[in-house]
This record gives structure tokens, C-alpha cells and sequence, in this order.
């Protein structure tokens, strides 16, 4: 295993300085003998994780899906490999099961970062259930105040503030044998410093795998900051998008008579008058704008319809429903639906267009979601 590497070589020169030193041969005998049983016990891990490795399938629907050969490939080929794919593309729950199949997270775990906790935790969970398993077996996950991950674990997803403070134990991380840097387009402080320490572990750890993810086409400047590392791009789904604006008037929006929060719920009260089928994702820019919002909702008492909050500090019992309700839904939610999850079934989407909410765009004004 990576982890115990290290830790034997050093044993190992410390045992052949004790001899130099004129020490007895039977201390460096007894010495060697123990380092043997717990190199022994270190390869038995090995075999084992090898043996009960899970299998793995991959939902034929998502784009990412007809890369697999390619992608498997370029990692095991070469050790830093740059992925763009357009959001809803499948990149955040595929690439770790691809690192799998491709014979990573043996030695060590596969390490997934993820920007948000609320994208660690759905993530984790969404490829735990694709294996077929409970989270915190085969796949784990850990961000601040909250871990749920075994140590036979082969996957582990957690925010990238976790990994950087693990850096501050295990400088070289040898507790993965795969780092998979996802959302690398949103540039955080965090994102940046972790670059920068996977670039200088390159050559102090030649069997380390890297694979950076982006969702935006600008992956050029990875790629040459990692001495060329090779680029798969991955083309998302298209939808054909009908667009309407329903403006604020200007006199009562400024007399207090309507708000926001009225017209959103004014167009699902259109959408469910002309009985249009399929879920709903409402953007808010606050958490108390979603409060609101749900409450109005659920006042109408819309037969057959489950409305969800969706909000990064809401409990993750509460945002694991987004996936498991059945039926029709309405889910009112921060732009945390648009930069760190995919909400499965969603058909039509009402955007107020303010900061906070996806839809807002300084060069081009507001923009619709598909």
C-alpha cells in the first residue's frame, strides 16, 4: 500500500544505520523480521482490495459514457490527463468509476474534490447507489464536521479544503494513488493552491494519476501548465429551449405590490393551469427567498406535486430527496443546481435573473436554462 511505503523505507534505513553503528546483529535481525510481517500484511491488503474490487456499469444515457474506452485509456497512459465536459455531462459521477476500471484505487484511494460540500455528499451517494452499495463502503465521503468513509474504501469524495488541509499530514498524500481535481474552471483560492501542490508532486510521484476536470472549452492553460497533458473532450446533451420573459412592472414592483418571489410563483401557477407535465426548478437568490417561495407553494396545495428547498446549508437528508421523491416535483433552489448538481427530470425552469441565481450575465443579460 502507498501509505506504508514510506513508513517501511525509512524503517529499513534507520535498521542498516543501527548496524553501521556497531549495534548487535540480533537487535537488526529481530528488527528485520518484524518489517518483513508488516510488509507481509501490506501486500495481503493489496491482494484482498484487488480481489473484492467492485464492478463496474456506467447509465448508457449520459454523454461521458461513449468516452469510456478513450478516457480509461489516457489514464492509463499518462499520469496527468485534462477532461472537458459541459455541465450535466455525467463527468462528476463517471470519471471515478472509469479511475476504477482503469486499475487505480488499489494501492490507494481515488481522491474526488468537489468545490461545494453539498456536491461531495450527493455525489458520493449517487455513485454508491450506481454500485450498488451504502455510501461509506465501497465509495465515501468527507467534508468539515462530517465523514462517512471506511478504510477498505476505493473511492473518496470530499471538498477541496479537505484535501488541502490534508497536505498539512502527508505532505506527498500517499493515502491516493489517484487525484481527480474537479470543477477546476471555478478557480477558488483552494483550487489554485492544490494545482500547484500536484504540480510539484508530479516528479516525487511518478505512479501518482491526475485527472483535472472542466467544464468550460478555456482547457488549454491546464494542459500547458502540465507539460502538455492530453485533453478528451466530452460534448453535453442538447435541448431545444423555448424562451419567455415575463418582466417586472416597473411602478408596482417600486409601490411593494409585487415582487420576485410573486411572478416565480405567478409562472408555476401557469405552467400547472395549462397542465404542462414535467418537474420544475425555480432559482432564488436566497435562502429566505426559497423559504418564502415553498411556503406560497405549499398553500396552494398543488394535488401530486412534492415541493423541495434546495440550498447548500440545508441537511443532507433534506437535499437527497431532489433524487429520491417520485412523482412530480417543484424545486426551488440556489444556483448550487446549476454549478454543482443535475436535478434528473427537470422540464421547465423559472429564473429571476438576480445575482446568486444561474440565469444573470453581465455581457449578455439574462440567460435561459434548459
Amino acid at each position: 500500500m502507498l501509505r506504508d511505503r514510506e513508513i517501511f523505507s525509512k524503517r529499513l534505513k534507520k535498521i542498516r544505520l543501527g548496524r553501521r553503528r556497531g549495534k548487535s546483529d540480533k537487535k537488526p535481525l529481530y528488527q528485520l523480521r518484524t518489517l518483513e510481517k508488516k510488509i507481509e500484511a501490506s501486500i495481503g491488503e493489496r491482494e484482498e482490495r484487488l480481489a473484492r474490487r467492485p464492478s463496474v456499469t456506467y447509465p448508457e444515457a449520459l454523454p461521458i459514457a461513449a468516452k469510456r474506452d478513450e478516457i480509461i485509456q489516457a489514464i492509463q497512459e499518462n499520469q496527468v490527463v485534462i477532461i472537458s465536459g459541459e455541465t450535466g455531462s455525467g463527468k462528476s459521477t463517471q470519471i471515478p468509476k472509469m479511475c476504477l476500471e482503469a486499475g487505480r484505487g488499489i494501492e490507494g484511494m481515488i481522491g474526488c474534490t468537489q468545490p461545494r460540500r453539498i456536491a461531495a455528499t450527493s455525489i458520493g451517494r449517487r455513485i454508491a447507489e450506481e454500485l450498488g452499495e451504502e455510501i461509506g463502503q465501497s465509495v465515501g465521503y468527507k467534508i468539515r464536521f462530517r465523514e462517512k468513509i471506511g478504510r477498505d474504501a476505493y473511492i473518496k469524495i470530499m471538498t477541496d479544503g479537505i484535501l488541502l488541509a490534508e497536505t498539512q499530514q502527508d505532505p506527498r498524500l500517499y493515502e491516493y494513488d489517484t487525484l481527480i481535481i474537479d470543477e477546476a474552471h471555478e478557480r477558488s483560492l483552494n483550487i489554485d493552491f492544490l494545482l500547484g501542490i500536484l504540480k510539484s508532486l508530479i516528479g516525487l510521484r511518478p505512479e501518482l494519476k491526475i485527472v483535472i476536470t472542466s467544464a468550460t472549452l478555456d482547457t488549454k492553460k491546464f494542459s500547458d501548465a502540465f507539460d502538455g497533458a492530453p485533453v478528451v473532450e466530452v460534448e453535453g446533451r442538447m435541448y431545444r429551449v423555448e424562451v419567455k420573459y415575463s418582466p417586472l412592472d416597473c411602478e408596482l414592483e417600486e409601490a411593494g405590490e409585487v415582487t420576485y418571489v410573486d411572478m416565480a410563483v405567478k409562472a408555476v401557477d401557469t405552467l400547472w393551469q395549462e397542465k404542462a407535465s414535467g418537474d420544475i426548478l425555480v432559482f432564488m437568490p436566497t435562502e429566505q427567498d426559497i423559504r418564502e417561495t415553498c411556503e406560497r407553494f405549499e398553500g396552494r396545495k398543488l394535488q401530486g406535486v412534492t415541493v423541495l428547498p434546495l440550498f447548500a446549508r440545508l441537511p443532507a437528508a433534506q437535499q437527497g430527496r431532489i433524487y429520491s421523491v417520485t412523482g412530480r416535483k417543484v424545486v426551488v433552489a440556489t444556483n448550487v443546481a446549476e454549478t454543482s448538481l443535475t436535478i434528473p427530470g427537470i422540464k421547465y425552469v423559472i429564473d429571476t435573473g438576480l445575482p446568486g441565481s444561474p440565469g444573470i450575465c453581465p455581457d449578455r443579460g439574462p440567460q435561459a436554462s434548459p
